[in-house]
């Protein structure tokens, strides 16, 4: 049997691996790639509002972690795909299962602050 992990104790290694998962553009990374390797390009247009600079930072930390593979193709002109290992297309279960969440209970979440801004509206009002 393996050894356990427990994300709860500070000195854990699976708190590198949590961080990695929940970083900012890891979730729409990994969920671009779902369909199939695509070129730095691609992946900008189709990931909206992740800056060039922020994209390149996101797939190397990816590649470093074994969860996407880069490919250099040897054309004129050059050209890169990344795609995911096995171990990143893993990743797809739960990130699919938090995404469906998501875009289910929006309305729930708009709902909810709207609740907490008219809580906060009516206290500053009443002091």
């Amino acid at each position: 049997m393996g050894k356990a992990y427990n994300v709860m104790a500070a000195s854990c290694p699976s708190r590198t691996v949590l961080h990695r998962i929940g970083a900012r553009w890891t979730v729409f990374v990994v969920n671009a790639l779902a369909d199939g390797p695509r070129r730095f390009t691609d992946l900008k247009s189709h990931i909206q509002g992740i800056t060039p600079k922020v994209l390149t930072e996101t797939l190397r930390s990816l590649e470093v972690d074994g969860l996407i593979s880069r490919h250099e193709y040897d054309a004129n002109p050059p050209h890169v795909e990344y795609d995911l290992t096995p171990l990143g297309r893993s990743l797809l279960v739960p990130l699919l299962a938090v995404r469906r969440w998501a875009e289910q209970h929006v309305p729930d979440i708009e709902a909810a602050r709207a609740r907490h801004e008219n809580v906060i509206a009516t206290t500053d009002q009443s002091t």
